[in-house]
């Protein structure tokens, strides 16, 4: 295993899960702004879902 892929395994969750959607925007060739409105739809989604909690 690369030294990269290690620390990545040993990263909390949320790193984790950020370095996976950054791959899938870019694999995907998702324009850098489209990315950004995008993610701040999902965001704000998913903060108002945990104030409902």
């Amino acid at each position: 295993m690369s030294e990269q892929h290690h620390s990545l395994a040993d990263a909390p969750p949320a790193v984790q899960i950020a370095v996976d959607l950054i791959e899938l925007l870019e694999e995907n060739k998702i324009e850098s702004k489209m990315a950004i409105e995008a993610l701040e739809i999902v965001l704000n989604d998913f903060k108002k879902k945990a104030q409902v909690k």
